[in-house]
């Protein structure tokens, strides 16, 4: 297959949780493939260090066009409020990519799990997916656009983690909803997709204390064959793969780079 599989020169994509972790390296990658790029998170000073990023980038590989001086713009938006994330979609005009990475994360037992807690994770890593995808989607029925969704589940739903339950469901969630858009969307020429990635350094993990987070990465390197935890542009590549054309023929699936910590069938 041509590298040009993977060209998204002249398509624009929206990405959520852009400000940092793996948010941010897929936006800077996308834009590196040639997209216009939307970035939407919360956090302002953290979506702009991301499009000065971006700008960098364009500007050392001479991809700026010059009747479009700026390929990044950002939105700052809570996913989990509907109608502001879908009137910032709206804005960006109609999207051939939604890369909807936005999460949070929240650790207690499920003995001692509450309402708030709950409600909080659902609203931003299921909701705020759900609600991209919509927005987005409406835009490419109505645009006439062959596009890709991409979600971001976890490897939180391959098995059972102690103090993730409100994270674990949620992601689940989106597996769930993933394939029930890819058999909605189908005939639509819309793929949809997720990746599923396995420990990856980020701010989310580095919640931890560096002892606990150093305990923790040890424990993902021995488990993984190949002796390493992700970074952020491990898994910006899989997105890529899912918004381009080089995964054409894939939808409903769950992409999994994890470092072969899990290996389901």
């Amino acid at each position: 297959m041509a590298l040009t599989a993977y060209d998204l020169t002249g398509r624009t994509a929206f990405v959520t949780g852009a400000a940092s972790g793996i948010g941010r390296a897929t936006a800077v990658l996308l834009a590196q493939a040639g997209a216009a790029v939307h970035c939407a998170d919360t956090d302002e000073k953290g979506l702009h260090e991301t499009l000065s990023l971006i700008a960098s980038v364009a500007n050392a590989m001479d991809t700026v066009q010059a009747q479009d001086p700026v390929q990044a713009r950002a939105h700052v938006v809570d996913v989990s409020d509907r109608s502001a994330l879908y009137a910032a979609v709206h804005a960006a005009g109609p999207l051939h990519v939604m890369a909807a990475i936005a999460g949070v994360m929240h650790s207690s037992s499920v003995l001692e799990t509450t309402d708030e807690d709950l409600d909080r994770v659902l609203a931003v890593n299921f909701k705020g997916v759900l609600y991209a995808c919509q927005a987005a989607a409406r835009g490419m029925i109505d645009a006439g656009i062959a596009g890709s969704l991409v979600t971001m589940a976890s490897g939180a739903v391959d098995a059972g983690n102690p103090g993730l339950l409100c994270y674990g469901v949620a992601k689940a969630a989106v597996v769930q909803l993933t394939r029930t858009l890819a058999a909605e969307l189908g005939n639509c020429s819309i793929r949809v997709n997720t990746v599923a990635p396995g420990w990856v350094r980020s701010p989310m993990t580095d919640r931890h204390d560096e002892a606990l987070q150093q305990k923790a990465e040890a424990a993902m390197v021995r488990l993984s064959p190949l002796g390493r935890v992700g970074e952020p542009e491990d898994i910006a590549h899989a997105v890529l793969y899912l918004a381009s054309d080089a995964s054409s023929f894939m939808t409903g699936q769950i992409l999994r780079p994890n470092g072969g910590v899990a290996m389901p069938w």
